[in-house]
């Protein structure tokens, strides 16, 4: 077995290779890649893999009858530079700068482990910590379409937004994010609701959804009612090919492209309103 140091270097490249892989990669993608850039035999590496997945970074997922492995969120995550995610009961030191949201794993959608969750969380954090000069403090309002789990509309009111609206058509989500809410303390700030998206009144500073591009394409039109004349959007669940065209439709509709990222073939982006 390799000494210690040389164990951790291939632990962090376990890591790297699972997060930053542009597609789910298996237990034998995973074993082959080490075994090619460590020189280590199949044992060496089961058992680095196993020794990862026990120690709570690495989990098995299995989908459609395969085993994968990804980064494992039974533990406090940090999903962007400033937002860490923690489950119930988990301890955590933030830094000054930090914002800590604890999130329930549930059914619902966005617990952080998709790509898109982390850009969406990423792109609320950059365009709130840039823009924030263009809201009136206390009077902020954002809405989160098909809120999940309401990893968005926690994130955005815990960066600062005074109030928030997770809408969502699912019962069982909207079970979660009421529950998410409570975890977090912040019920008298953020309601969740089964309003569709065509009976919200506005205004509202941010809008946020991650859905998926056709569905973001067709509601462009509905946003530019509700949105405040200075507001913005965030958005992921785009596939990375998909963003130009989304670009170009928002860019008619008098949304101005402010930023992009992308990761395993995903894209977040984020627009702001202009008259």
């Amino acid at each position: 077995m390799k000494k210690d140091s040389e164990k951790i270097g291939v632990e962090l490249e376990a890591l790297r290779v699972v997060a930053e892989s542009t597609n789910r990669v298996t237990p034998p993608a995973l074993e082959k890649t080490l075994i090619e850039h460590h020189g280590l035999t199949k044992k060496e590496v089961k058992a680095i893999v196993r020794e990862l997945v026990s120690d709570g970074e690495l989990a098995y997922t299995y989908e459609f009858g395969s085993t994968f492995l990804e980064l494992s969120f039974n533990k406090p995550v940090r999903v962007s530079p400033h937002v860490v995610l923690k489950p119930p009961g988990h301890h955590f030191e933030p830094e000054s700068e930090d914002v800590v949201i604890v999130i329930k794993p549930g059914a619902a959608f966005g617990d952080g482990r998709h790509p898109t969750s982390r850009l969406a969380v990423r792109g609320i954090e950059y365009v709130l910590q840039r823009f924030a000069v263009n809201m009136d403090a206390g009077q902020t309002r954002m809405l989160d379409i098909g809120t999940g789990s309401g990893l968005l509309v926690l994130a955005a009111v815990k960066m600062g937004i005074h109030r928030g609206v997770g809408i969502d058509i699912d019962p069982a989500a909207r079970s979660e994010a009421r529950e998410n809410v409570s975890l977090n303390r912040l019920a008298g700030q953020i309601e969740i609701s089964d309003h569709y998206l065509e009976s919200i009144e506005g205004p509202f500073n941010l809008v946020t959804a991650n859905l998926r591009y056709p569905t973001l394409k067709n509601i462009g039109s509905c946003l530019r009612k509700i949105i405040h004349p200075t507001g913005f959007t965030v958005f992921s669940g785009i596939r990375s090919h998909e963003s130009a065209d989304l670009i170009k439709a928002y860019g008619r509709k008098s949304f101005e492209f402010l930023w992009q990222e992308e990761t395993h073939n995903w894209a977040g982006i984020a627009f702001k309103r202009v008259a």
